[in-house]
């Protein structure tokens, strides 16, 4: 009897931390605006409206920005010798989570509002590109320079989502309390902040 409660009890459990997660609806990898016109929308914004996104519309930003668009597990940006060693964090008004792609879902980090400490801004949103530098085999700063790269193309490809969608988004390779940060989202030794870039309706 007591091993029955024992395994009841670890289902609920297990069923408990995954109902943490946010599961998201499969990204529309179709429409938007045609390349040139969101080329010629693309802007940076320091300011921002503090409505929500849609699940759909993250769902849709988190597959541009470093999805899995083919056979391999490869990805809608390119990483330096494939070695894919940035993940999405993403700050929200009830928590932060780490983005899974091959799932599609958010995995649960904090329970915490810790946008403040990515993107000191009213955005809805703030993705953390966060870079696991065990997966480099450079030296360490040259890992971070790689890294910091690799971001970029990232947010570039955040950038046209958002001018394709309407939204307002703005890339940071600094002022984000990383030493804050860190302990909060649970990083391992290896995994370093290296940019961000908060994402929400343009304030009118």
């Amino acid at each position: 009897m007591k091993r029955l409660f024992a395994v009841i009890f670890s289902l609920l459990l297990a069923s408990a931390v995954h109902a943490q997660n946010i599961e998201l609806p499969a990204p529309h990898k179709t429409g938007g605006l045609p390349l040139m016109e969101a080329l010629a929308k693309r802007s940076t914004s320091r300011s921002f409206d503090a409505r929500d996104l849609t699940p759909q519309q993250l769902s849709d930003l988190l597959w541009a920005g470093f999805g899995i668009n083919r056979s391999g597990g490869k990805r809608t940006a390119p990483s330096a010798h494939n070695r894919q060693e940035l993940d999405l964090y993403v700050l929200l008004k009830q928590g932060a989570y780490a983005y899974d792609p091959v799932k599609n879902t958010l995995l649960q980090a904090s329970t915490e509002d810790l946008r403040s400490l990515g993107a000191k801004t009213d955005a809805a949103v703030c993705v953390l590109f966060v870079a696991d530098l065990s997966k480099r085999q450079e030296k360490p700063e040259a890992s971070k320079e790689w890294a910091a790269v690799d971001s970029g193309f990232i947010g570039e490809n955040i950038y046209l989502y958002c001018a394709s969608e309407g939204l307002a988004t703005g890339y940071r390779a600094g002022g984000f309390d990383s030493a804050a940060l860190k302990p909060k989202l649970k990083l391992k030794p290896d995994q370093e902040i290296v940019a961000a870039q908060p994402v929400g309706y343009p304030k009118s």
